[in-house]
């Protein structure tokens, strides 16, 4: 490789996140710019398609607590993932029990009740009795990595030795073949966290783990894991998957959804109460997910709040406001929608579930909150900006005396904090849910109101304008906090991003955005299209993330809409020219959606100091049609250097997204 090379690809590399050795000095932005968001781009983390478990949250074990539920699944129960097993001929009885557990919010455990474990004429195989779990499509570990065994046992009578086992299936009838194991000695005659680390001897996609008694009498289990040690930061999550977020550079994360804060089809009795999902994970509360499976609160609020601060995002965290999502018992099938309503009389509780997150979040260790956190293992405060209030809830007159009593307590007590509303469902203008959205934006001031839609991908590339004539003297700014075009084509992500142009270049008005959904499972899809797909050993990252990406790489502070223009051009070539004060640093942004090869002509006059090279990275694909998926992922970023001049034209390949990284003295 050459010299050329090397920088090229370290460029490159730059771009797609690896730190840099030096960060240039702070610049002063020439005349002619406009004062925009900095926090334009972040991400939407809702737990769909098995976003948490079995997604992003790293444990290996599905139903470890044993809390599955036919009210949350048809079929389901507190045995789902698991299967008794007595190898060796062993006999022994397997009972679900509820009556005294290690914390009320977690009241279903099982107790094995082993009776024979003599190996049956002279089996020389496994022995014992136990039970056996098959995780989240199988258990994917890797060969010398450590992992990491815990179970709450509870002991009746003489020691019993418990043999934990990773291994891989060899057909019925047969013994697994081991790749780790484990003895635990378990004596305590009340609950107790035991503890082990496997090392498996060899790469596997789809293990299964065995936990078997090897003595007579009986034994109660809860709260089995497998964690792999190898997490995000140590701190418990898949680390190819937060690394695909890590590598957007978002600077917020909006939680935990979406229709999961307000109880989505279930009515309000399902709504999230992130209470519940601090502490030790034996005492955090599961529930019901609203898109068919069951969250059991192992990624919960602490969690979130820590991931933000690993990957320098702005939580987001969103909470009800007293009424559920319209979709419930059925409304979004039925023309006359309806949403479960708390009565006023009751309307402090959730008023207190704002306060008390925000004293959580930023309370000293002195205060009651703000001593839980600190409890878990973070002192210091987390120093939350931003609240959200409401998720795209039909704008009815009950939401909106909820609303505003939750809102006016919040603000009188927290008037630093920055509180986002919801314009409903489908924020487009006409909708009396965007109408009515707005006009109590503007009668109380909210800072920031949640706009929604997602639409067929001719719909972002029709509306570029969309937010040119919003007003510039309103208090309230945008939020879009969730969109998408309907397809993951790469034709859909250019159209984002010529909306995304259009955006940016309202960036005074609109002060984030974020698509929706972030993650999908592969085979457990409850939505179309998603950011980003995965199975259990890989990931795939759509044409749209790489979008998302140059956008989020390349945030600045201050918009030039007169640097860049294309020859000719029309709705499907965009253009924008953002100044990054701080780094030092413009970019400038061009998109050609056309079949053909266009010139944009580039004016940087007015900047002082300019660099004579820059890194132009470009996103490119041989059609509209291709897409990233499991089989194929054509399309990806593409460094190359380029001369920089004060007046320049560049030839702009078709069907393509590209950026200029531009030094400024």
């Amino acid at each position: 490789m050459t010299l050329k090379h090397s920088l090229q690809a370290l460029a490159l590399a730059a771009f797609l996140g690896a730190p840099a050795s030096a960060m240039a000095q702070g610049v002063k932005a020439p005349a002619g710019g406009k004062k925009i968001s900095n926090e334009l781009l972040g991400i939407f983390f809702e737990d769909i398609s098995y976003s948490a478990d079995g997604g992003l949250y790293a444990e290996l074990v599905e139903n470890g607590s044993f809390e599955y539920s036919p009210a949350e699944r048809d079929g389901w129960g507190p045995g789902t993932a698991w299967k008794q097993i007595r190898p060796g001929h062993s006999l022994g009885t397997l009972q679900v029990r509820m009556d005294s557990p290690i914390h009320p919010n977690n009241p279903t455990y099982m107790r094995l009740h082993t009776e024979r474990v003599k190996e049956y004429y002279d089996y020389a195989g496994f022995k014992g009795f136990g039970l056996e779990n098959s995780g989240f499509d199988g258990i994917a570990v890797k060969a010398g990595a450590k992992y990491d065994f815990s179970a709450f046992f509870r002991n009746f009578g003489a020691t019993k030795q418990v043999r934990v086992v990773l291994g891989v299936p060899q057909g019925w009838g047969k013994d697994p073949k081991v790749l780790a194991e484990a003895t635990i000695n378990v004596a305590d005659a009340e609950w107790k966290k035991y503890e082990a680390v496997l090392t498996p001897a060899e790469d596997c996609a789809n293990g299964i783990l065995q936990v078997l008694v090897l003595n007579h009498g009986d034994l109660d289990v809860d709260m089995v894991s497998l964690m792999p040690q190898d997490t995000y930061k140590g701190h418990g999550l898949r680390k190819d998957l937060a690394e695909a977020l890590a590598g957007l550079q978002p600077k917020f994360m909006r939680f935990p959804g979406g229709c999961v804060v307000h109880g989505g089809g279930d009515g309000f009795w399902d709504t999230y109460r992130w209470k519940t999902t601090i502490g030790p994970k034996e005492q955090r509360r599961g529930l019901k997910n609203t898109w068919g499976y069951h969250q059991s609160m192992g990624l919960g609020y602490y969690e979130y709040f820590q991931f933000c601060e690993d990957l320098g995002m702005e939580p987001l965290p969103i909470l009800p406001c007293g009424v559920s999502c319209q979709g419930t018992n059925g409304g979004w099938s039925m023309k006359t929608q309806a949403q479960d309503v708390v009565p006023m009389n009751e309307m402090n509780e959730w008023v207190d579930e704002a306060l008390d997150l925000i004293e959580w979040a930023n309370g000293d260790v002195n205060t009651k909150w703000g001593k839980k956190r600190a409890e878990q293992g973070h002192p210091a405060p987390f120093n939350l900006k931003y609240l959200g209030l409401g998720n795209e809830e039909k704008i009815t007159p009950e939401f909106e005396e909820r609303f505003k009593y939750i809102y006016e307590r919040v603000r009188a007590k927290y008037p630093d904090i920055v509180i986002v509303g919801t314009a409903g469902p489908g924020s487009h203008k006409g909708n009396p849910d965007y109408e009515n959205g707005w006009r109590i934006a503007d009668q109380t001031g909210v800072d920031v109101l949640d706009e929604h839609y997602y639409e067929p991908r001719d719909y972002f590339l029709n509306n570029q304008q969309n937010y040119d004539n919003y007003p510039r003297d309103r208090k309230t700014k945008v939020y879009l906090g969730e969109y998408a075009a309907k397809d993951k084509k790469l034709a859909d992500a250019l159209y984002e991003g010529l909306y995304l142009l259009g955006v940016e270049r309202n960036g005074d008005v609109v002060t984030m955005t974020s698509y929706a959904p972030l993650f999908a499972k592969k085979n457990h899809e409850s939505w179309n299209p998603d950011l980003i797909y995965f199975d259990n050993t890989s990931v795939v990252l759509t044409c749209s993330y790489y979008v998302q990406q140059m956008f989020g790489k390349t945030a600045g502070d201050y918009y030039y809409g007169d640097v860049a223009t294309f020859e000719g051009g029309d709705k499907y070539q965009g253009t924008s020219a953002v100044l990054n004060t701080k780094k030092g640093e413009l970019y400038i942004k061009l998109i050609n959606a056309a079949a053909e090869e266009k010139t944009a002509t580039i004016d940087l006059s007015k900047f002082k100091g300019i660099s004579s090279k820059a890194l132009m990275t470009t996103i490119s694909g041989a059609s509209l049609d291709v897409e990233n998926n499991f089989n194929a992922q054509p399309v990806a970023p593409f460094g190359k250097e380029i001369k920089v001049a004060k007046n320049m034209s560049l030839a702009v390949k078709p069907f393509s997204a590209n950026v200029i990284t531009i030094k400024v003295k």
